[in-house]
């Protein structure tokens, strides 16, 4: 059996075109960053609200949330319903994929199919 990795191309082109926008990449920059101040998440994950990811960045609430849908469309973010509040936070694996394709070594742990 081979130790090659196979890289997921379609996967990995949904990623970097959602993060082509410079707003989507800096919402994910603050989803890695962790939560804001005001964040009231569960200690278990980093998260923050939809409504803290967007203060100041200067576009509107519904232009936050269209942002953070491509994200999820993409598979950068995970978004969970908590009550009235919608948290978001970094799927996990998501970045070691990315890092592992931007430094030539494959997708960590897939092996191709037979």
């Amino acid at each position: 059996m081979s130790n090659s990795r196979i890289v997921p191309y379609p996967r990995l082109a949904r990623a970097f075109k959602a993060l082509a926008h410079p707003h989507r990449l800096k919402l994910l920059h603050r989803l890695m960053a962790g939560p804001r101040p005001a964040a009231a998440c569960r200690a278990s994950r980093i998260c923050s609200c939809v409504g803290e990811l967007g203060h100041d960045l200067g576009i509107a609430p519904s232009t936050v949330s269209h942002h953070l849908k491509k994200l999820h469309e993409a598979g950068l973010i995970r978004m969970a319903r908590q009550g009235q509040r919608i948290e978001c936070s970094v799927a996990p694996g998501v970045l070691s994929e990315l890092a592992a394709f931007l430094a030539g070594q494959g997708t960590p742990g897939r092996r191709p199919r037979r």
